[in-house]
């Protein structure tokens, strides 16, 4: 029989529509079907400014809004050929590892409550509520953070704000520990996610996958250690990898990417460096609002710079991170002027997505819904 799973399913996380060709209640072919968001981020950014399109890399990927936010403005900042500060450098890998935090969190408390475990779904909400609040006292919102901007930041931290971030670092790895003693060796998880879904490190290469699923298979593939950005080469952390490439080595691998972000945000935290978030560039950085409205030169130039947006020069870039979920890229096109005349996206819920027949195909129906909890999709990358 032929079954629809989806688009509208909670476990199908979205808008995604599976087609499964069933024999009984085992698999025989599923076919993935994308596109109901209908959002087209990548048309939209060619009528957008550099700056304007920061509020769109929000919404790609809502669950890491702060690490979209970086990603796009190192790809503008190379377009314009500006290097930012050594306080912008380390805010904004604070940002990032707090990004990673909250979209593992999510990922771990949706898996649960799929498998069935709902006590560690409210667990990791309520940390993953902590780091929201973070975000709030950081840059006014929670969701949407649209955080940077080409040549630094949309704001600096205020005072007293690390020494919340202190305490978080302080008291999160009581909650993973909690996590990890109740799921990790249960039964019932174990029964669920042992061996199913599996995919060797070949496969996983030859399907182009990264991120968590890759370093599942027994890939050690991570952009921050292997084409460093913002410093991470400094950083000392390690790169999780698993063996047999099935849904419980998925979620060992974020267990413990969960561990060593915090790793990453303590030594940050130690290391954030005095002076200004904003590039000292007239080309892209508006001036002080005292002096917007006090000084006609200023106020001209605020003026140029909100109509008319900032021009890099002609060229193409493309810049990779470490997303949550893998490889998240973005290739930019300048003819000059300031909107980008393309601008494409390398979303890695896509491309990890297209596995998906291969892992669920010969397992039962249920396993459908580990294996689609384990990929860690967001519809928002998927949609084409």
């Amino acid at each position: 029989m032929l079954l629809n799973l989806g688009p509208q399913h909670p476990a199908t996380h979205g808008v995604l529509r599976l087609v499964l060709e069933l024999d009984g209640e085992t698999v025989v072919r599923c076919i993935p079907h994308v596109g109901y968001l209908h959002c087209g981020f990548e048309k939209i950014g060619e009528y957008r400014q550099y700056n304007q399109i920061i509020p769109w890399t929000d919404r790609e990927d809502y669950l890491n809004s702060p690490g979209n936010n970086v990603a796009f403005a190192l790809g503008a900042e190379r377009l314009f050929g500006i290097e930012i500060t050594p306080r912008c450098t380390v805010l904004r890998v604070i940002a990032m590892e707090l990004s990673r935090i909250i979209s593992h969190l999510v990922w771990l408390g949706t898996t649960c409550i799929d498998i069935g475990a709902f006590t560690p779904f409210l667990w990791a909400f309520q940390e993953r509520e902590r780091v929201y609040n973070l975000l709030e006292g950081w840059i006014g919102a929670r969701l949407t953070t649209s955080l940077t901007r080409v040549g630094g930041m949309a704001a600096d931290i205020p005072d007293g704000w690390m020494d919340g971030l202190r305490d978080f670092i302080k008291t999160f790895p009581r909650t993973i520990a909690e996590v990890d003693k109740m799921v990790t060796r249960n039964g019932i998880w174990v029964g669920r996610t042992i061996g199913i879904g599996a995919l060797s490190a070949t496969e996983a290469v030859n399907y182009g996958l990264s991120g968590p699923m890759v370093r599942a298979a027994g890939v050690a593939w991570d952009i921050r250690r292997d084409f460093p950005y913002l410093d991470y080469e400094t950083y000392d952390f390690e790169v999780p990898v698993g063996s047999a490439g099935d849904v419980y080595d998925r979620f060992l691998v974020r267990m413990e990417e969960l561990r060593q972000s915090v790793r990453i945000l303590e030594q940050a935290a130690s290391r954030l460096p005095d002076g200004p978030v904003n590039v000292d560039d007239a080309r892209v950085i508006l001036p002080p609002k005292s002096k917007a409205t006090s000084e006609m030169e200023s106020m001209i130039h605020h003026f140029k710079q909100v109509m008319e947006g900032p021009r890099p020069p002609i060229g193409e870039t493309y810049v990779a991170v470490e997303s949550p979920k893998g490889e998240k890229g973005y290739y930019m096109v300048s003819d000059g002027t300031s909107k980008p005349v393309r601008w494409r996206i390398r979303p890695p819920s896509y491309v990890n997505l297209s596995a998906i027949p291969k892992m669920v195909e010969g397992h039962l129906l249920s396993d459908v819904i580990a294996i689609n909890a384990s990929i860690d999709i967001v519809m928002g990358e998927i949609d084409r």
